[in-house]
């Protein structure tokens, strides 16, 4: 299984196995990873799964698409590296991914 790495506005980490299939979101939710709220569970209607992703893996994602963008634009400080993690499907080609949660979700 894919590894990813979730770290904290504190810079506390957890690398957890993430099934592939499912969204960066679910893998955090499923293992009490704190800092992603997912309150509309992945709906994209909300933005509480907002991430920074490690600059480095910016090209290897999917295309950000303007809803996703739209709802990162309502996030809590957005920066360039912002994505809604119900939106990152884990893959063999997200193994070793790493995320931050901003300090608070809105």
């Amino acid at each position: 299984m894919p590894k990813i790495t979730y770290i904290d506005s504190s810079g506390n980490h957890k690398t957890i196995d993430v099934e592939k299939g499912l969204s960066v979101m679910e893998g955090a939710v499923k293992n009490n990873i704190s800092g992603i709220d997912a309150d509309c569970g992945g709906g994209m209607a909300c933005a509480t799964c907002h991430v920074y992703v490690k600059e480095e893996w910016l090209n290897k994602l999917e295309k950000i698409e303007d809803a996703e963008q739209d709802m990162i634009d309502m996030a809590f400080e957005p920066k360039k590296n912002s994505r809604l993690s119900c939106q990152l499907i884990v893959s063999d080609e997200l193994d070793g991914l790493v995320v931050t949660t901003p300090s608070k979700q809105i």
